[in-house]
């Protein structure tokens, strides 16, 4: 049941898919969550119910999005929700369980294949999902793995510090194991992201004996591991580069990246088909464990008549307006766009700036920037908008600016194509493919703006005047875009190939 007043399935009922949502879709708005409304309402013959999870209620007090008419079912769950008042008693705990459970782990740190474990892991859990948290969080069996691990992999290390980051970890993972227990079955299950959401689908399938689809827009064991290192900078390769730190990252962030990349591996392990929207992607969800012959390609297709439209109501002149439309935490680097922000002004005195996105979910960040864009004497030029509807946004825009540290494949430059904007953007995920072409074909419609280094405000900053300064560079770059999108990036494409795929898994 929904705590938001979400719908519920009737005792009976069955939905086509089941999405699993973590952090997104209906309480937070971007990219991901735009995707998946525009595929739940491009599909209406499709019956969907949502299970989203989210840290903490707090994080999501209200939707973002009207649920179409498709949308039978929602609950929320959130991984705060672990008991906190239960009576610890003494009890042993399940031997043979917490012996499968090592095998699992010295499995997946090795490499080895751990279908075998896997399956009966989650059987295990299925089965009884709160003796086993119980156990868990209260025995004595789990207490002498812990010890056991600890020696082996952390003896030196805060012992204390190692004891709650194994049981923040973990604490999450039994929770989910009764939440599957709960959840209406429906005909397939379609997760978009690994993680706790892609744990949480394994065990619905698992449960179900239904279908697991997997779509990744990021790589989700890649942006945690830029959120545990703190790196300033990341390179495209996927090699982590930082100026604070070199190999040695401390055992507690690898802890949690081994525990990322391992939820990842369960759930490609589970997953077929499991899909990347470029190659780029789908080459590193084979380097992390993807069965090659599961994997597949499906771009981000935009709605063409929609954003068409918004070329219409663009003026003769090129306005001098700098936009990023993103929500205002590090990944974006807000940062590297306000300082790029200083000089395009100091180089164009009436050029103007916004940032358009919901500034909520890092609070201090949200701060840090307001203070460095007064600092930088931008307070007059460049408006912290919140969010806002792109519609709105699109035809008073001159370049639609991305300093992101890590991307996929982003809707707001294709979007901006087709509402007729090019596109600045720092050199991530497929960024490149689609402001320069993809192949010889592709990249003989021309530029739709330019490629610059990860946080490179100088870069970024010459490219923004190079488009703003040359109407015939503007112009081109305009029409490159827009005849891109129109071959390559439509909403109905994508959506004839999702309609295949849900076809599939539901057998009809």
């Amino acid at each position: 049941m929904s705590r938001y007043g979400g719908p519920t399935l009737a005792p009976g009922k069955c939905a086509d898919v089941t999405l699993v949502l973590e952090g997104t879709y209906p309480f937070v708005s971007g990219g991901v969550s735009s995707w998946v409304h525009q595929i739940i309402r491009g599909l209406p013959e499709i019956t969907f119910s949502l299970v989203f999870i989210g840290a903490s209620p707090e994080a999501y007090e209200k939707m973002k999005y009207t649920l179409p008419p498709n949308v039978l079912h929602l609950e929320e769950h959130f991984l705060s929700d672990v008991p906190k008042g239960d009576r610890v008693v003494t009890r042993r705990g399940d031997d043979a369980f917490y012996d499968l459970s090592a095998r699992m782990h010295d499995a997946l740190r090795s490499g080895d294949d751990l279908s075998g474990e896997l399956r009966q892991t989650v059987t295990r859990l299925l089965a009884d999902p709160k003796r086993h948290r119980d156990d868990f969080l209260f025995s004595e069996r789990a207490w002498d793995q812990i010890c056991e691990k600890y020696d082996q992999n952390a003896r030196g290390q805060s012992f204390l510090e190692y004891f709650w980051t194994v049981r923040s970890m973990h604490a999450p993972l039994f929770m989910l194991s009764t939440v599957a227990a709960r959840v209406p079955p429906s005909k397939c299950v379609h997760v978009i992201s690994t993680g706790f959401a892609g744990f949480l689908a394994t065990l619905l399938r698992q449960a179900w004996q239904r279908p697991l689809i997997l779509t990744e827009h990021g790589i989700y064991t890649k942006e945690r591991r830029i959120e545990l290192l703190q790196a300033s900078w990341i390179k495209d390769d996927d090699d982590v580069s930082t100026t604070t730190e070199n190999a040695s990252i401390g055992v507690f962030r690898q802890t949690w990246i081994r525990f990322f990349e391992s939820l990842g591996k369960m759930t490609y392990d589970a997953a077929d088909p499991i899909i990347a929207l470029y190659e780029g992607n789908r080459a590193r969800q084979i380097k992390d464990g993807a069965p090659k012959e599961r994997t597949r390609v499906v771009p981000n297709g935009i709605d063409l008549e929609r954003m068409s439209k918004l070329r219409e109501k663009r003026g003769p002149a090129i306005p001098k307006t700098v936009g990023l439309i993103g929500r205002v935490v590090p990944i974006k680097d807000i940062k590297t766009f306000l300082r790029a922000m200083r000089a395009v002004c100091t180089m164009l005195p009436d050029a103007t700036g916004f940032i358009a996105g919901p500034d909520d979910e890092d609070a201090s960040y949200a701060v840090e920037c307001r203070e460095l864009a007064e600092s930088l004497g931008l307070k007059d030029k460049v408006k912290f908008l919140g969010f806002q509807k792109i519609d709105d946004l699109f035809p008073k825009m001159g370049v639609n600016v991305l300093t992101s540290i890590s991307e996929a494949q982003p809707l707001v430059i294709l979007e901006g194509f087709a509402a007729g904007v090019p596109s600045v953007a720092s050199d991530v995920g497929c960024c490149r493919e689609l402001i320069e072409g993809v192949d010889a074909s592709d990249r003989a419609l021309g530029s739709a703006g330019a490629i610059v280094d990860i946080a490179d405000p100088d870069a970024t900053a010459r490219e923004i005047v190079a488009l703003l300064g040359d109407t015939d560079r503007w112009f081109a770059a305009h029409r490159a875009g827009v005849m891109r999108v129109e071959l390559h990036y439509t909403q109905a494409q994508m959506l004839r190939r999702y309609k295949d795929i849900y076809k599939k898994a539901i057998g009809s």
